[in-house]
């Protein structure tokens, strides 16, 4: 069925790209030459066959790279080349075949010229060689519909390793440093009493006493 298709593409493309790059090639000659008669230049004046060669260009790259069939640019590559071909052996039938008082939107149509000139072989050509793409002729590979098979993973195991692992676990010995501490007693470590006042003397005004009062008497 996709060869039907791109049967019928290339039936339609080649006669279509004919008629735009004869529309673009009479138009742009056609312009320049009358800007070299009056010695200046307008090039909005060039939009309009640009246009059409652009469209002609579009056409052609999607017929000539799209992988549907190889049948299509083979179709349209032989329209277009059998004229170019023909010159060689019987120019003057080959030009009074081709019909040279069409118009399209009042602008002349001259179908001979793209022939004349060589742009029908050209682009002939191009398509014929698309055609010798061996892919273009397989057919589209049908999408599975059982689960994909993960495949087995042959990467050795991340090393996670970082400096605060050293030394490892297993190789500690028993005993450990403790841990460094600030000196604070624990929460549940009772602590000794302040002295008391006696009086109005605080315990801090005067220094400590060592011994009793009468040996102090004594050794006065």
């Amino acid at each position: 069925m996709r060869h039907l298709w791109s049967f019928l593409a290339g039936l339609v493309v080649a006669p279509i790209t004919w008629v735009l790059i004869t529309l673009g090639q009479d138009g742009s000659g056609r312009t320049v030459n009358r800007w070299v008669e009056i010695g200046t230049y307008s090039t909005p004046n060039l939009i309009e066959p640009a246009v059409y060669l652009g469209v002609a260009g579009i056409l052609l790259g999607l017929l000539g790279t799209l992988r549907i069939s190889p049948l299509g640019p083979l179709v349209a590559g032989l329209l277009l080349v059998i004229p170019y071909v023909g010159m060689f052996i019987a120019p003057f039938t080959v030009l009074d075949k081709i019909p040279d008082n069409w118009k399209v939107l009042g602008d002349p149509l001259p179908l001979d010229q793209p022939v004349r000139n060589g742009t029908l072989f050209l682009i002939g050509l191009l398509l014929l060689m698309a055609t010798f793409s061996v892919q273009r002729w397989r057919q589209w590979p049908a999408p599975s519909t059982g689960a994909e098979l993960t495949p087995a993973d042959d990467t050795p195991p991340e090393n996670t390793f970082t400096l605060g692992d050293w030394p490892p676990s297993g190789a500690r010995s028993e005993q450990d440093t403790a841990p460094l501490t600030l000196g604070y007693p624990d929460v549940g470590t009772p602590t000794e009493p302040l002295p008391r006042r006696s009086g109005a003397e605080s315990p801090w005004t005067a220094p400590p006493r060592y011994g009793s009062a009468s040996d102090s008497t004594d050794n006065r």
